[in-house]
């Protein structure tokens, strides 16, 4: 790659960012960005400001150096939404982001997340209770959080139903499609499977999977567990890092190809 070797000294300069360097690295290899340096820098802006400006104010606090990617799609209802630092948003047209809460009667939603959680395309979390999210958690594409029925089981007219609060501690780990039921505690370090229902609580260091959910394993308690914690150490290295990748891998873009790229795509692109 013609950028190799400036790429790789980055990453041996900045200890603090390495994996979201090595992540970028190998991002630009796998998907052509055909955007010119300056076009990118303008729309990361962009969607800082309308962070800032239309989604921070539907929220009771939103932490410093959020990122939320296309943040027009995600979608905020109710109040009691609480978001700390170094939220990661991740959306598409086609899979928004929607962040819920209830409030009828005696009922009254709250979503809190912690620092550095990351919310990947199509990621719901609903309540008419209280939804509790540790440090470090990450949500993947399609899950599902919901802490009530939304109905009653024998009189369907009345809303929400029952409700119980969930908690999940730090640095858990919701895979593809999974859906996490009322009640439910999920302990520190567990990762619950793809297409998972969890009904039950789960304990910590724990692998579980199925529908039910139920542990499958148990997390090897002599391996290091690095948490997402250690890629915001150092937020403005961080950026600046990130910044100068972005410079090499554009370089060669030019605003006629970018917009080639979108009427008329080649193959490759």
């Amino acid at each position: 790659m013609k950028y190799g070797a400036e790429v790789n000294a980055l990453v041996t300069q900045s200890a603090a960012s390495i994996a979201s360097i090595r992540f970028s690295a190998h991002y630009y290899r796998m998907i052509q960005d055909h955007r010119p340096y300056y076009i990118k820098r303008f729309l990361h802006h962009f969607e800082r400001w309308y962070t800032d400006h239309f989604i921070s104010p539907q929220l009771e606090e939103l932490g410093p150096d959020h990122c939320m990617m296309k943040p027009w799609n995600v979608k905020v209802h109710g109040k009691h939404i609480r978001i700390k630092n170094s939220v990661h948003i991740v959306t598409t047209p086609d899979r928004k982001v929607s962040l819920s809460t209830w409030s009828f009667d005696e009922h009254q939603g709250h979503i809190n997340l912690g620092d550095n959680v990351l919310l990947c395309p199509g990621v719901r979390l609903d309540s008419a209770s209280t939804i509790n999210v540790g440090d470090n958690c990450m949500f993947a594409a399609g899950s599902y959080v919901t802490d009530a029925d939304w109905h009653d089981i024998y009189d369907r007219s009345r809303p929400v139903g029952k409700t119980k609060p969930i908690t999940l501690a730090e640095n858990v780990w919701v895979g593809d499609g999974a859906i996490v039921c009322k009640g439910v505690t999920i302990g520190k370090n567990s990762v619950i499977g793809a297409g998972s229902v969890v009904a039950t609580d789960i304990p910590e260091n724990s692998i579980a999977a199925g529908n039910p959910a139920k542990v499958v394993k148990q997390l090897d308690p002599e391996r290091e567990l690095v948490t997402r914690s250690k890629i915001f150490d150092d937020v403005q290295k961080l950026d600046k890092d990130m910044d100068e990748i972005d410079r090499m891998m554009l370089q060669p873009n030019s605003f006629i190809g970018w917009i080639r790229s979108k009427i008329a795509p080649r193959r490759g692109d």
